[in-house]
């Protein structure tokens, strides 16, 4: 849906904030003092917030060509988060090598520790979303810098898709989490691969990762919903999270 329109929808599901995409509703380089204010006043006026700005970059920070733009972009999108009253921008930010002496692993360092002081100026940090590796090697990644902070968007579903454990993933990354990517998942061994299902349906176990959580007393949001999703499906993830 256009950006206004979407949000009416959200208000409707019931839902408290939202999660704008920097690369497809909304760009930085769009977003106008004047922009900013209508937008702002939009959200006072449908009684939400925004949750995270995703800005999902076509390749990792792994990936050499066009780096520099990459990072300058991300970080164009952490001062329209920070201008929007958020502090979370999510972002893959690309394969995370097992052989911490790669020079992707290197480069990955490197641009994190610069994303994360960054952020600190800003005040908006960059949270990157778990699925391509086991959540033991991300979070490997981001102990490194002890001086510069990254969080994590937790996304069960894409760990359950990729065939990585959940569990595991949590217990090394619960003390980063700073927004939940609330999808589900199963291993469909007919097809030999991994599918999205609604929440609830898959192998996540939510009731156990929101006590996981609320040991660590997260308070972070919980973002339901992928493009494309109907409206009721987004209602009706919302109150399955809600009834927990």
């Amino acid at each position: 849906m256009p950006l206004k329109k979407a949000l009416h929808a959200a208000a409707r599901s019931g839902v408290a904030a939202v999660e704008i995409d920097a690369r497809n509703d909304l760009r930085p380089s769009e977003l106008t003092d004047t922009a900013c204010r209508q937008l702002r006043k939009m959200l006072d006026d449908l009684n939400l917030r925004v949750s995270s700005v995703r800005f999902q970059t076509r390749r990792g920070y792994d990936v050499l060509p066009r780096l520099n733009e990459r990072v300058d972009a991300t970080k164009a999108a952490m001062r329209m988060a920070y201008r929007l009253g958020c502090n979370v921008v999510v972002n893959q930010i690309g394969r995370v090598p097992e052989d911490t002496a790669s020079p992707a692993c290197s480069q990955l360092e490197a641009v994190l520790s610069d994303l994360g002081r960054y952020g600190a100026r800003v005040g908006a940090l960059l949270a990157a979303e778990t699925g391509t590796e086991p959540g033991e090697r991300l979070a490997r990644l981001l102990d490194v810098d002890e001086q510069s902070f990254t969080g994590v968007a937790f996304n069960p579903g894409n760990l359950i898709v990729n065939g990585f454990s959940v569990d595991e993933a949590l217990q090394a990354l619960a003390d980063r989490v700073q927004l939940v990517v609330a999808r589900d998942g199963v291993q469909d061994l007919a097809a030999g691969r991994g599918v999205g299902v609604p929440l609830g349906q898959g192998t996540a176990d939510f009731p156990e990762i929101l006590g996981r959580l609320e040991d660590q007393q997260y308070r972070g949001w919980f973002v339901v919903g992928d493009e494309g999703d109907p409206p009721d499906e987004v209602s009706r993830n919302t109150q399955y999270l809600l009834n927990l």
